[in-house]
């Protein structure tokens, strides 16, 4: 068993400088600051920011391993947030479950964009994941989750994803998912469909005037407003790149909806003046 702890904080200093204040890392959660890694929604094209991935520094999670990471967003900054590359879980000796636990606070006119790669779930893993965001009034979120159900010709393990997000001390979405054999049901049409990957994304932008309306976007992909304003997407995908696609094409469309709908008396955070 392995236990893990890292955490990660920015701030906009006095001299309008976006820093990382803290960067601190536990094998195997790994924290690096990077350069750009493909699109940045949310923040406005401009590359005065500061951008984290998140680099696994050996194999797992492994069944009993205990993983937790912090990040703390301060007011006014904007954090990139990515991984390196895809996550395996895995089953350990002994059928115990892995953990991990991410608690981020985004503060007062601040900017998370969190993009992480997929996670696979091996067969005959055993894991779970519970993130738990805070948001202030004014701040904005872009995450995006995506689970793939085994390998290649592989039956998935059991998962458990939990994300709770709580915007100025109130719930703005508690959901949960669970796949494997310890789920009844989960291959059925009111979960996965018989696909194999599955993922959401959540978008909160108080400077949207209202929330995007709900919409299909062809047979496996859902748009659902939500209070903030804010909208999650639900996609189910065949493989990873069907997946992916999906949940790109929702962004861009609610990328699209944000330009026109934007309310010019709603707050905004200010501008990153400089890199980490």
């Amino acid at each position: 068993m392995m236990q893990a702890t890292a955490a990660l904080s920015t701030d906009l200093g006095a001299d309008g400088r976006i820093r990382v204040r803290t960067l601190r890392s536990q094998a195997p959660l790994m924290l690096r600051p990077t350069h750009a890694k493909g699109p940045e929604p949310w923040t406005t094209g401009d590359t005065r920011l500061a951008r984290v991935c998140l680099a696994a520094g050996a194999a797992g999670p492994i069944g009993g391993d205990e993983y937790e990471l912090t990040v703390d967003v301060g007011a006014g900054s904007t954090l990139v947030l990515r991984d390196v590359s895809a996550t395996l879980l895995l089953p350990g000796p002994h059928g115990a479950q892995s953990r991990l636990r991410t608690t981020v606070r985004v503060g007062a006119g601040a900017t998370l964009v969190w993009l992480p790669e997929p996670v696979i779930a091996a067969h005959d893993c055993h894991h779970r994941t519970d993130v738990h965001l805070e948001l202030d009034a004014d701040a904005r979120l872009v995450v995006r989750e995506e689970l793939l159900l085994g390998r290649h010709r592989e039956q998935p393990g059991d998962v458990v994803q939990r994300l709770r997000i709580r915007r100025a001390g109130w719930p703005l979405l508690d959901q949960q998912l669970a796949v494997g054999p310890r789920a009844v049901g989960w291959d059925g049409p009111a979960v996965t469909g018989g696909r194999r990957a599955i993922g959401s994304l959540v978008v909160v932008d108080p400077a949207w005037a209202d929330a995007p309306t709900a919409a299909l976007l062809g047979d496996d992909t859902a748009v659902l407003p939500l209070q903030g304003p804010a909208a999650l997407v639900s996609a189910l995908g065949s493989d990873a790149q069907a997946l992916r696609r999906s949940l790109d094409a929702a962004l861009d469309r609610l990328t699209t909806t944000r330009v026109a709908g934007t309310n010019r008396d709603a707050p905004h955070p200010p501008t990153p003046v400089a890199a980490a």
